[in-house]
């Protein structure tokens, strides 16, 4: 910076002004830093920057796992959403662990980042305290009683009853969901079950355990697995409702393997709409969630925190939008 401030001749204070893109400097002056700048190849040390004013312009995003295309996806949301901003991200995954979700929030932060986006699926209300934090936190999910975080989730109940109700609308009664915990109701799951039933009741229908398949994964091995099971079974259904579309596509392969057709014996739906739903046989009816108002929300209310232009009372609850997206799997032609 001393040798940019003596070739346009200013003060190191008027050099810092200008790469700061501080307001209050001229143009022609700001014009003369710049031109010394290009001559002398000069670049900014943004890490000894970023220590001087205590922030790394770094967002954590904490997620279960990569290969999943639902969260790799919601990592390019945020990356796309973060530099809009001028922020970069780190990124963690969980392996939906609870262990490693409960120490994510405490090691991510060593990385000295500035603020942390947090997907966790096995903490429950218990788990409270593990988002009392000294950093902004915005966690994507279910609402925690108690909690401290601000959180942006979506109707998980109301869209997979949107699912149900969608298969249902359209002549289905023997409708079978795949996706339930096997430890019984916990977190998102819960409120998917939740829509789920829901749907049924208010249609004056019966929820038939027998139609409840677990998944110890949201996989689409578990999709296949759990399909195996219920046709092995003899119990009788004609729809499918699934709680991710990695499930969804995995029930499909099954269904296809025992000679049912899609959707004529059996209507499928899914959930994330990820983009491997549009491009299967036949295409996936699925619930989008709406990744990138999800992204957007989560970052604007972090960078909003750490750059003071938000006032926070209390722990904000937004709550995004979803659509159902209705394709072949449950009755749309495939010429429409």
């Amino acid at each position: 910076m001393q040798d940019v401030a003596r070739l346009a001749g200013v003060s190191v204070k008027t050099v810092s002004n200008v790469l700061s893109g501080y307001e209050h400097v001229s143009a022609k002056m700001r014009d003369r830093v710049m031109t010394a700048v290009g001559e002398l190849d000069y670049e900014i040390n943004v890490s000894a920057r970023n220590l001087r004013v205590g922030r790394t312009h770094v967002i954590g995003l904490a997620v279960p796992e990569l290969s999943q295309a639902y969260f790799a996806e919601l990592a390019d949301a945020v990356i796309r959403a973060a530099q809009t901003r001028g922020y970069t991200v780190l990124i963690e995954q969980t392996a939906a662990g609870r262990d490693t979700e409960i120490s994510v929030v405490s090691t991510m932060r060593k990385h000295s980042i500035d603020a942390l986006i947090y997907s966790p699926l096995a903490l429950g209300p218990d788990d409270v305290r593990q988002l009392d934090v000294e950093f902004p936190l915005v966690v994507l999910g279910e609402w925690i009683d108690g909690s401290k975080a601000d959180h942006v989730t979506m109707s998980n109940e109301g869209a997979i009853r949107a699912a149900t109700e969608h298969v249902l609308d359209r002549g289905r009664r023997r409708v079978a969901v795949v996706g339930a915990h096997p430890d019984g109701p916990i977190g998102t799951g819960a409120s998917r079950l939740r829509g789920y039933t829901t749907a049924l009741q208010a249609r004056g229908l019966e929820v038939d355990p027998d139609l409840v398949l677990t998944a110890a994964l949201w996989h689409r091995t578990y999709g296949v697995e759990a399909t195996e099971r219920l046709i092995a079974s003899g119990v009788e259904f004609d729809a499918v409702v699934c709680f991710n579309d990695a499930l969804a596509l995995g029930v499909m392969r099954a269904l296809q393997r025992s000679g049912r057709r899609i959707p004529e014996d059996v209507m499928v739906t899914g959930f994330d709409d990820i983009e491997d739903s549009a491009y299967s046989t036949p295409s996936l009816t699925t619930v989008s969630p709406g990744r990138d108002e999800i992204a957007r929300t989560a970052v604007d209310l972090l960078v909003d925190s750490l750059e003071g232009t938000r006032t926070r009372l209390r722990p904000e609850q937004i709550e995004t939008s979803f659509s159902l997206v209705v394709r072949e799997s449950s009755g749309l032609s495939s010429v429409a």
